[in-house]
This record gives C-alpha cells, structure tokens and sequence, in this order.
C-alpha cells in the first residue's frame, strides 16, 4: 500500500508534527473499506461492567498517583442495568493497610473523590445517572498470590 509507485512522500517531523496530519490524511484515502465488524452504534468490544472498572481503577490511579501505583485491582460485585439508571457495587483492594488508609482519605474524601469522578464518567459513556458504591479491602500481597490474581479476575495461563 505504501510503496505504490503513485504514493506521494512527505517530509514530516516527530518534534513538531509537521505535515503529520497530511501523511495520515493520505494514508486513510488509499485504505480500502472493509465489511463492519461491529454495528454502527458499538464503540467497543468490551462491557460496560469492564470498562466501568477500568475507568475507576484510572481515577484512583489519577488521583492517588505515586502512593498507590499498581497495588490496586478493582473488582465488580454488582452491576445493575435499568433503564434509567445503572447501579454498581464495586470493591477496592489494595496490599497493605497503610494504603487502605490513603484511599478513604480523612473522612472518606478520597474515596468520595474517586467515586465521584468515575461516576460521572460512566455516565458520560453510558448516557443515563449511574449510582456507583466503592468499598476498600486488604489483600496481602495479592499481586505475588496465583489464587488472588485469578479470583480478583487479573490472571492468565499466560502468566506462568
């Protein structure tokens, strides 16, 4: 596709993004159309129960930064769909006690933090109110345990 004899070259820059949106432009009107692989109103191929844990995972992330890097995992207990609104239930876990602490925040102010921002993203995503309760547990280690990877939903075969 792109060595076509009639293909134009572009000089173009990664430091200032010269002349970037032209090679794209160019390269999308030789792509050719493909058959729909998924209906016009289906942005992604995952669920909303998925990607609403994934956007409250990235608002503890945003808002904890360095305290709690990676020592946190997300898991959805209830996912209620209703017309009007969606009603989720979601656990918290993180390795230690001191963690725990940082996530609630002093009188739940983090955690109020985070459940806000995640709530009103999914309701961006799914169009409708969305009722989200968030609790905080300690699971020892649960990134180095085989049993805790897979029941909090984050291990593979792979992975050994």
């Amino acid at each position: 596709l792109l060595f076509e004899k009639n293909f134009p070259t572009f000089k173009i820059s990664a430091k200032t993004g010269r002349n970037i949106d032209t090679l794209i432009e160019n390269i999308i009107r030789k792509l050719p159309e493909g058959d729909l692989i998924y209906p016009d109103d289906q942005v992604s191929d995952e669920t909303v129960r998925n990607i609403s844990k994934e956007i409250i995972r990235e608002k503890i992330l945003e808002n904890t930064q360095d305290e709690i890097p990676h020592a946190s995992a997300v898991v959805i207990d209830k996912f209620e769909e209703k017309e009007n609104i969606d009603r989720i239930s979601a656990t918290i876990y993180v390795d230690q006690d001191s963690q725990k602490g940082i996530l609630i925040g002093k009188k739940g102010a983090m955690l109020k933090k985070i459940g806000t921002e995640a709530r009103i993203e999914i309701e961006k995503m799914t169009e409708k109110k969305a009722f989200l309760e968030l609790y905080v547990k300690v699971e020892k280690n649960w990134r180095k345990k085989d049993k805790a990877l897979k029941d909090l939903g984050y291990y593979s075969e792979n992975l050994k």
